[in-house]
């Protein structure tokens, strides 16, 4: 894509720094700030609002990806993992009702946490800024202009793709399947909306996952994980009286705070959910009560720039610093394993997740 500068010339300015819509437009917000600046990695310069918006936006993009099987491919392939191990399946269904509530919960309360104790607003930040208040973006509704075909087209396939995941359970169709046709029809002739000229394919990205999914099936072939389980378990002296709540804590504190040192939401599911499953097995416990769990906690990669890929974007915006991400980052982490522990206890419980809840406190 090409980007052009603020003068129109399509030349960046000397120095060759870019223009960020997003920084301008919080840097816009406080009164008497410039609209555009040196980068301030520091720190120095950075608002309150600022950081709330983009770091919290961060940390719903990954929420939301979370609450879905098919939020991301390291879901698609935790769910492929387990179907493996278990005479049934994981569906669209049982991934959404169990972490959709899970998810929503958790951006509540990281906006609260955001607005009120991490990155409490100054008086200025609260008063209206943007200039021509409610008029204004009258204006740019209208710019929009009427709704076009291929908008209509896009709605279409979307909402079909969305119809056969939420039904998987009837149809037996996986979600990998329907969206690998859903993209085939997004880029056909005339019914499609995507032009082949300008689709950019990341074949890199895609050799690493063929990788990534070759070393999960010879990880099922020759049982590495469970070898590796079992001399990990006996070399620090938990046996087949461990009780599960030990189990739980251990895979998912280990599954969850693994994403700081990780750079790969797949390579992370190649690893620990086949740990899980060999866990169970091992310590015989149902195979989905320590996997799913496990799997749930795939999206949670948001503390560190290069986590993944929405952090390094967002990172580029410059309204945080690396501080500010660590800091909020690892309360939502812990937050977010926090809350898969409670809901082990309560509501997977009743799903039929965690049979005997966590701690079998009910």
């Amino acid at each position: 894509m090409n980007r052009r500068s603020l003068d129109g010339t399509g030349r960046y300015p000397a120095g060759g720094r870019r223009f960020h819509p997003v920084r301008v437009y919080l840097d816009a917000r406080v009164p008497g700030r410039p609209q555009h600046r040196e980068p301030a990695r520091s720190g120095s310069g950075k608002t309150n609002f600022g950081r709330n918006i983009v770091l919290q936006q961060l940390l719903n993009i990954n929420l939301g990806a979370g609450a879905f099987v098919t939020g991301s491919g390291a879901n698609l392939l935790a769910a492929a993992l387990i179907t493996g191990a278990i005479s049934g399946g994981v569906f669209f269904a049982d991934w959404m009702v169990a972490m959709l509530p899970t998810m929503l919960g958790l951006m509540l309360i990281g906006y609260i946490l955001g607005m009120r104790m991490v990155f409490p607003l100054e008086a200025r930040e609260k008063l209206p800024q943007i200039s021509g208040g409610m008029q204004r973006l009258q204006e740019e509704y209208d710019a929009l202009g009427p709704v076009r075909w291929d908008e209509i087209r896009s709605s279409i396939i979307f909402l079909t793709i969305l119809a056969f995941w939420a039904t998987d359970r009837l149809h037996g169709i996986s979600a990998t399947a329907v969206a690998f046709v859903g993209g085939i029809v997004a880029l056909m002739p005339r019914v499609g909306i995507v032009e082949w000229n300008d689709v950019d394919i990341p074949w890199h990205l895609m050799l690493f996952s063929a990788g990534a999914y070759c070393l999960g099936a010879g990880f099922a072939q020759t049982g590495l994980p469970n070898l590796g389980v079992d001399a990990f378990f006996t070399g620090i002296g938990l046996d087949q009286d461990t009780p599960f709540w030990v189990l739980y804590l251990i895979l998912t504190a280990v599954m969850a705070y693994s994403a700081l040192v990780s750079q790969s939401k797949t390579m992370r599911t190649m690893i620990f959910v086949p740990i899980a499953i060999g866990t169970a097995e091992h310590f015989g416990q149902p195979v989905i009560s320590l996997a799913l769990p496990v799997a749930f906690l795939i999206e949670h990669v948001y503390v560190l720039p290069f986590n993944s890929k929405p952090a390094a974007l967002l990172y580029e915006t410059d309204m945080y610093s690396l501080t500010d991400a660590i800091k909020y980052g690892m309360i939502m982490i812990t937050l977010g394993w926090l809350a898969v522990i409670v809901m082990g206890e309560t509501w997977f419980r009743f799903l039929g997740i965690t049979p005997n809840g966590v701690f079998g406190v009910f």
